[in-house]
């Protein structure tokens, strides 16, 4: 876990968004890489530039495979966890598959660290501070909405993942380190799973409206996938992480009717930007928050990290990574 040669590491979704930029970062590092990842919603082609890597092992195998996973973990000093069911589409659409990948998964991820002594990264995300808003650190307090609304059923999920995984922390001594990403975006991320941002560019760059659900005046922060990855790395190599909770994201808020004009700006188009109700975009009941912006104080002080990429930037490439590749879209982070 603590760098000081190349390691043996997993990562779980590693043919993700995420997880690919990821398993790159680690390959230039010198580590050497397994990946599981069951291509639900990962895709070869985001690791086309490594697949060929002499220290990349790919998998292509669910995580809730227990025998598996076990025989792949005993081979590794480092696990990090990116593989889980996420995408509000996905949510509204496929609840009974979220829970289940996301819980039952974690926990067989879990169980093989502990039993072969590896450590663990675990992605989180912002939606498990619910209907939170402004400045969210680490301990505030989390509001959710009722069962009934399947909106809140992936941010259950990853609390319990929280739970579970520093209690095997605290209780059995597996060094754990969590991290909560909020809207990390970039070039291989897809639309298709209710990602505003590539979904936007792609709409922008085809002349078609650009679709803003609700009344728009939502705010959210955008991190660039660069930035994101950069922080996993650096606090899998600090001991003072161990058993901590750390926001990954990016401060700075934007209106998402304000984001849409701005990729209009940035790509040139003419497209009419349309507001869709809720109700008509993800069925009847669903609930959204107002705002969810991140407090990274404690990320910035451990690792002297910032965001190096702004929102411009990050449409720019989102628009060239689609524009090279206009018959496929890259698909989010990976369910395993």
């Amino acid at each position: 876990m603590f760098r000081s040669t190349p390691r043996k590491v997993l990562v779980t979704g590693g043919a993700g968004f995420i997880g690919s930029h990821l398993v790159e970062r680690l390959l230039e590092a010198g580590d050497e890489v397994w990946v599981v990842d069951d291509l639900s919603t990962g895709r070869l082609a985001n690791l086309e530039a490594v697949r060929s890597h002499p220290s990349l092992h790919l998998v292509v195998d669910s995580i809730m495979n227990w025998p598996l996973m076990d025989d792949v973990v005993g081979q590794v000093e480092a696990v990090y966890h990116l593989a889980a069911a996420v995408g509000v589409r996905k949510i509204m659409e496929e609840p009974v598959a979220t829970i289940t990948t996301n819980v039952r998964g974690t926990e067989i991820v879990l169980d093989c660290c502990h039993r072969h002594g590896a450590a663990l990264f675990l992605a989180s995300t912002s939606e498990i501070y619910g209907k939170g808003g402004e400045r969210l650190h680490e301990e505030h307090d989390r509001i959710m909405g009722s069962t009934s609304r399947r909106r809140w059923a992936y941010a259950c999920t990853k609390v319990l993942d929280e739970f579970l995984a520093l209690a095997y922390h605290q209780e059995r001594g597996l060094p754990v380190v969590v991290g909560r990403f909020f809207n990390t975006v970039g070039p291989r991320q897809s639309g298709q799973w209710g990602m505003v941002v590539p979904r936007l560019v792609e709409q922008a760059l085809a002349g078609d409206p650009l679709t803003v659900y609700g009344t728009g005046e939502q705010r959210r922060s955008f991190l660039h996938v660069d930035d994101a990855v950069r922080a996993v790395v650096g606090l899998m190599e600090r001991k003072e992480a161990l058993g901590q909770v750390y926001n990954i994201g990016s401060e700075a808020e934007l209106a998402i009717l304000a984001l849409a004009e701005r990729v209009k700006g940035r790509t040139g188009s003419s497209s009419p930007v349309q507001l869709i109700p809720y109700e008509q975009a993800y069925g009847e009941g669903f609930e959204d928050m107002e705002r969810r912006q991140p407090d990274t104080t404690k990320l910035r002080r451990l690792l002297d990290w910032a965001p190096t990429k702004g929102i411009d930037a990050i449409i720019d490439e989102v628009a060239a990574d689609l524009t090279a590749r206009p018959a496929v879209t890259s698909a989010g982070s990976s369910a395993g």
